[in-house]
């Protein structure tokens, strides 16, 4: 009857240390998984709460200088979140060619912080020749299109 007792005592043992390994492991793995979960949540939601209007009219011929060779255009932050006012906030493409050369000033006065409602101008030196134009935005994911003519 012992060597039955100490058997079954010897398996209990075995059976509660690859529990305790097992739980461990899981412990670990799900709080991983929850901190990755959480960082990619304050991502996704920076990205919903950005939103941008492109506010220039299309029909107007202020949108290209030609003597300058520079488009400019005025973009409005419609949505909840501050973002800055810099060309690394905002990525350009004129044409479909990623646009490297421009500036970005809050209107009228400049400023460090583009608030929700407020306006930046954004000025691109391009030399473009007369026809129909498409110009893309990109802040924070969130992608405008704009379409002109010179």
């Amino acid at each position: 009857m012992a060597s039955v007792s100490v058997s079954h005592l010897i398996l209990f043992i075995a059976s509660m240390a690859i529990a305790a390994s097992v739980a461990g492991v899981f412990t670990s793995s799900i709080g991983e998984l929850s901190n990755a979960v959480s960082e990619q949540g304050l991502d996704v939601s920076s990205d919903v709460r950005t939103d941008v209007e492109i506010i220039s009219d299309s029909g107007s011929d202020t949108i290209y200088d030609s003597g300058a060779n520079t488009i400019t255009v005025h973009v409005k932050n419609t949505g909840s979140e501050t973002l800055a006012p810099v060309p690394g906030q905002v990525d350009v493409f004129v044409d479909g060619t990623f646009a490297s050369d421009y500036t970005v000033t809050l209107e009228p006065n400049g400023g460090n912080s583009w608030r929700p409602g407020e306006v930046v101008r954004i000025d691109i030196n391009d030399n473009l020749s007369g026809g129909d134009h498409r110009l893309k935005l990109i802040v924070n994911g969130d992608e405008e299109v704009f379409e002109f003519n010179t």
